[in-house]
């Protein structure tokens, strides 16, 4: 239910609806092959402000036959984006990404009425994500062979890079533009071209980004963004054999899926699925420092993300002061639409999502648990949700084995550093981690300890364009971010030449 207060929120978005639509920064339709069109057979899905649940626009959905005319654009449009000269790729994204720094404000508006996340947590979303166009528009010039010694004098041997071919990404709506940029620019860095199949929850962002790209001189057909039923849309870019990569970021259930679902056409895959990232505090921690990470962690974008603090495992000397410090800090947090001044936590994106959250409460709580602050749907009604404190959690329940994805921050008590790193490895999920400690020793052993392929030591927040981010174990595999996120779209061809 919409409240009253909720409902104060319309004027505010239809006024920067506005606005957007006249920077021609909100689009509706498909983007294939260079030109925006509507779905083949006119279906249209609506958008939603997850904040009021004002509808605020109605995207088309795609036909079979739309998404199939996308992959056709990108193969036909690689051939002559790859043989351009690394230089003219990199000017070309440097232009994207200077259009995207100049838009920034708006950018950051749009994510914010579709996705929901306050407006200072958009602003850096944003310009990470033009952060990562950036980066690989500089490492689109590094995408370096080998000259391979020879075992013949009459021989010239080499190791050629050369991109994938058509890459299919699918992306998911907590980072609405961040997660597009960090797939596509190196993705047409190394010279692939790409189809687009954005969340339909916050498809926005992805297309306000298609249509910069076009600005800049993307070539037609090298980016195209198609979006609608996932079960339409994802069968023609799993099934279809000009596709020869898939990437993927959401729900490890959603990428066993598709990885079954690529298997018949042998693509290459890359995904990033669920976490389950445990915060563990020492008894040696600096306990100001560590309750900041906490807060940082836990509940950016109202915890909806998959690297956030979703166990939070402190030592028994060190417990009552932190959880005491923590709840403090929570009590400042300021819950309400992302667009209001001092926002920290905004609505989660569904009513689907608040029904989780309140399953996880009600197993933890039958289970023992008990609720230090916090608990139930926040008096703004919709999707809102007050930011909640447990104390007394256990690995036997229900969140302590999967994502809660919601502003819920559960405390578990551990004695020893081998029963840390034992409750925080007890997931099938490694994807990232996060401890304090000012044991020089014990940063060692934990990091290296942990089955997590992401760990931060001493800090929340771990996120950088020039370094390797993925996970491990049913987390995925594949590598977004620095160098490595080049390579993920590139083979490498093994050249003979004789006769010399």
């Amino acid at each position: 239910m919409v409240t009253a207060l909720a409902e104060s929120f319309v004027p505010l978005v239809a006024g920067h609806v506005g606005q957007l639509r006249a920077a021609g920064l909100l689009q509706e339709d498909l983007f294939i092959d260079g030109h925006w069109a509507p779905a083949a057979d006119g279906a249209r899905l609506e958008v939603r402000d997850p904040a009021s649940g004002e509808a605020i626009a109605n995207i088309a959905s795609a036909t079979a036959d739309d998404v199939r005319r996308a992959v056709v654009a990108a193969e036909r449009a690689r051939h002559g984006w790859w043989r351009l000269p690394a230089t003219e790729r990199a000017e070309v994204l440097m232009r994207w990404y200077d259009l995207i720094k100049e838009d920034q404000e708006q950018l950051a508006v749009l994510l914010t009425i579709e996705e929901g996340k306050p407006l200072a947590e958009a602003r850096g979303e944003v310009a990470y994500s033009a952060a990562f166009v950036r980066f690989y528009a500089e490492e689109a010039r590094r995408g370096y062979g080998e000259v391979i010694p020879g075992n013949r004098s009459s021989r010239r041997l080499f190791a050629l890079r050369q991109p994938v071919g058509v890459v299919a990404a699918i992306t998911p709506w907590n980072f609405p533009a961040l997660m597009i940029a960090r797939k596509v620019a190196p993705a047409l860095a190394a010279g692939c071209g790409v189809v687009l199949k954005p969340a339909s929850e916050a498809p926005l962002s992805g297309l306000a980004l298609a249509e910069l790209g076009n600005r800049a001189g993307l070539p037609a057909g090298i980016f195209n963004v198609v979006h609608g039923d996932p079960v339409v849309v994802g069968a023609v870019l799993t099934g279809d054999e000009t596709v020869r990569m898939l990437t993927f970021t959401g729900s490890t259930e959603v990428g066993k899926l598709l990885m079954s679902q690529c298997a018949g056409t042998v693509k290459r895959l890359a995904l990033e699925l669920g976490g389950n990232s445990p915060f563990i505090v020492f008894d040696d921690a600096d306990l100001g420092a560590a309750v900041q990470g906490a807060i940082d962690s836990k509940f950016r974008n109202a915890g909806q993300t998959c690297v956030c603090a979703n166990r939070i495992l402190v030592q028994s000397g060190a417990h009552d002061a932190f959880v005491e410090r923590f709840a403090n800090a929570v009590s400042q947090l300021k819950v309400g639409h992302g667009l209001d001044a001092d926002v920290a936590i905004g609505p989660l994106i569904e009513e689907s999502a608040v029904a989780k959250v309140e399953r996880h409460l009600d197993d933890a709580t039958a289970k023992g648990a008990q609720v230090l602050s916090g608990g139930q749907r926040h008096e703004l009604g919709g999707t809102f949700f007050e930011p909640t404190i447990l104390v007394g959690a256990t690995s036997g329940m229900e969140l302590a084995r999967g994502e809660t994805f919601g502003p819920v921050a559960p405390f578990f008590r551990f004695d020893t550093e081998e029963e840390a790193l034992a409750l925080a490895n007890s997931t099938s999920s490694g994807l990232a981690a996060y401890f304090y400690t000012r044991d020089l020793g014990r940063a060692f052993r934990v990091g290296e300890g942990l089955e997590f392929g992401v760990v931060g030591a001493n800090t929340g927040v771990i996120s950088y364009e020039g370094a390797p981010f993925g996970g491990m174990k049913e987390s995925g595999f594949g590598r977004e971010g620095s160098h490595h996120g080049l390579e993920e779209f590139l083979e490498v061809k093994y050249l003979c030449v004789d006769g010399i």
